[in-house]
């Protein structure tokens, strides 16, 4: 497991996404209020990045901005056709107003 510091809190508006590269993985981050969501960036319904989408923060959620596939940012599941499969999710942690994420080892994803 490998916990990168990313950035301050507030470097990162409410209801908006940004991506981001890190270990050759292109990953969507976003904020709800005052948590940080971390999934994987591409859609799995149509290759589009999913930081380019529409943040549904009543539903916790990032709609697609090709089809309109949203994505639980929990869980990574599709809530909404047309994606049928989920995303990968990444560990989150606020730590004195700094956002850290957690990518596990390839071993530790195979468990």
């Amino acid at each position: 497991m490998t916990i990168h510091d990313l950035f301050a809190l507030d470097e990162i508006d409410a209801g908006t996404a940004r991506k981001i590269v890190l270990e050759g993985r292109e990953i969507a981050l976003v904020r709800i209020e005052d948590d940080v969501y971390a999934l994987g960036d591409t859609c799995s319904h149509a290759d589009v990045s999913l930081s380019e989408g529409f943040v549904e923060e009543d539903e916790c959620a990032i709609e697609c901005s090709r089809h309109g596939a949203l994505f639980d940012l929990k869980t990574g599941e599709p809530l909404s056709l047309p994606a049928l499969r989920p995303v990968p999710v990444y560990g989150v942690t606020i730590v004195d107003g700094r956002v850290q994420l957690t990518i596990e080892d390839a071993a530790e994803e195979s468990q």
